[in-house]
């Protein structure tokens, strides 16, 4: 792994990211539509039903659907965990690659809709599908900080793919909030975080046009491994760590068979990243693959259970967490639904209605 012939282990600005005082997630909630486009519906369609498909199904929003109305579903699920007033928090961030409005942000229609004050900080972020842990990064700063007691940050997406595409048959819809706080009061505690980013032009959209492209080749390498094992190989490096130190990981995950290669070359073993592996029922979600993931390992963690998070956005970027539960799990989890449940709890649809939900036909 090197990038303009330097080793991102090697260099010297490199510095863990830790905060004043410690922080963690006090509630957590997470959101996935019911409807679910089988992988083998997309190869039907374009493939005669030839080279199969990367995931078993994707989740897919429904027409009365969005970032925003999902982000809501989700905050509220983290608020009932947190168990506080919503007028205590202090921001409202909302990472996203669709956004529903061009101009005009879907952090204060959240916001307002779960019954935040109007004197908050609110803001829509941008990273491809490391948006949602931007605000997240963004979030323990403020709270670290001492500027605010609690923030909101959510990643959450219905991601665009151009019909017949390779990504048709993993972008989906869905995502994760977390109400990031004192670590005195959270569920789980962030130990320590580390970014990686360099200008990797693997997947891009411009303004106006409707679809991503991709670099096809360059996804894998030098993208997505490049990134998310220099981002959590320095994290352990600079934590001290090794693979059997953590109870379980989780990846960004753009399909299958990435976030398992990516834990092999660091040393995980399949159980470590069987719970937050879900990109095969319900596709990639985006900025809320990794956060989603994070959601179903805390529905079922255990005090003291060690965690590593890795998200990775297109463009290109890495956030590594080392997050530790605390005895508090127990108390919040059932509180709201768990992950699995929205994952339960599907629809099956065919390609028509998916083209019609996602409004996939352009006057």
């Amino acid at each position: 792994m090197h990038v303009n012939g330097l080793n991102p282990f090697d260099q010297g600005s490199a510095m863990l990211m830790r905060p004043n005082r410690q922080v963690g997630i006090v509630g957590y909630g997470s959101y996935v539509p019911r409807y679910r486009l089988p992988g083998a519906e997309i190869a039907r369609v374009w493939t005669g039903g030839l080279g199969g498909s990367p995931v078993k199904s994707k989740a897919v929003a429904g027409p009365d659907e969005d970032v925003t109305t999902m982000s809501v579903e989700a905050a509220r699920n983290a608020l009932a965990r947190a168990g506080i007033d919503p007028l205590a928090l202090r921001a409202v961030w909302i990472g996203s690659e669709s956004h529903p409005y061009a101009v005009k942000p879907t952090s204060t229609i959240v916001a307002e809709s779960i019954g935040a004050s109007p004197n908050i900080q609110a803001a829509d972020w941008e990273f491809a599908c490391k948006a949602g842990t931007e605000a997240v990064q963004a979030s323990i700063g403020i709270v670290g900080s001492g500027m605010g007691s609690y923030t909101l940050a959510i990643g959450m997406d219905t991601a665009q793919s151009r019909p017949g595409d390779a990504l048709e048959y993993t972008a989906a819809s869905g995502g994760a909030a977390f109400l990031i706080g004192p670590a005195e009061e959270a569920c789980a505690v962030y130990q320590g975080s580390y970014s990686f980013v360099t200008d990797t032009p693997d997947f891009w959209r411009r303004a106006d046009e409707s679809y991503p492209s991709h670099g096809e080749r360059f996804t894998g390498e030098p993208a997505y491994f490049n990134h998310v094992l220099s981002s959590s190989g320095k994290l352990m490096e600079m934590m001290g760590t090794k693979a059997s130190d953590y109870t379980h990981a989780v990846f960004h995950q753009p399909n299958v068979k990435f976030p398992e290669r990516a834990a092999k070359m660091l040393g995980f073993k399949e159980e470590q990243i069987r719970t937050g592996l879900l990109a095969d029922e319900i596709g990639n979600v985006y900025s809320g693959s990794c956060m989603l993931g994070l959601t179903a390992i805390l529905d079922e963690a255990k005090p003291g259970d060690r965690i590593l998070m890795v998200s990775y956005g297109s463009g290109a970027g890495s956030d590594a967490f080392d997050i530790l539960v605390t005895d508090r799990i127990t108390e919040v989890r059932d509180r709201a639904p768990k992950t699995r449940d929205y994952i339960a709890r599907k629809t099956m649809i065919d390609y028509a209605t998916y083209t019609r939900y996602r409004g996939l036909l352009k006057d």
